[in-house]
């Protein structure tokens, strides 16, 4: 049986680079209550938002490339499971492509059959193509 994870693409008009640092800096984007750091190789770091929070670990990162975040524990306040995302994995792909930079997200382990499926799905698309590529293009994301 084949499953698929979650994945949504944005095109920025920027390079890799700044498509890169944009995303480490969570703080600016995703959580307001972002702890640790989200560049290098080994960095950990959490984001909050009331009772739910995720911690990550990065394992891999190449600088205007790629990073892969390892989730590490979570508290998904919401649903039943709340420690679906354990051990799953945000791989960020970034790539120049003819009308910009590509930044592919894909949830490797966020799939259909997943609980939060529905929540999530609309969560990374909002913040991938709203907060990330606002703060991309002009400086200023919308953290939750």
């Amino acid at each position: 049986m084949t499953t698929t994870d979650f994945t949504t693409t944005v095109v920025v008009n920027k390079s890799p680079q700044a498509a890169f640092d944009a995303i480490a800096n969570v703080g600016a984007w995703w959580s307001k209550n972002f702890k640790g750091q989200a560049e290098n190789k080994n960095d950990e770091f959490s984001v909050k938002f009331g009772d739910t929070f995720v911690d990550f670990i990065i394992t891999e990162s190449i600088p205007g490339q790629k990073v892969v975040w390892l989730v590490t524990d979570c508290n998904l306040h919401w649903i039943s499971n709340k420690k679906e995302w354990n051990d799953t994995q945000v791989v960020w792909e970034i790539g120049e492509v003819a009308n910009g930079t590509e930044i592919i997200l894909t949830h490797i382990g966020l799939v259909p059959a997943s609980e939060c499926y529905k929540d999530c799905y609309a969560g990374w698309t909002g913040l991938l193509k709203e907060s990330l590529y606002n703060l991309i293009e002009e400086g200023i994301g919308n953290p939750e």
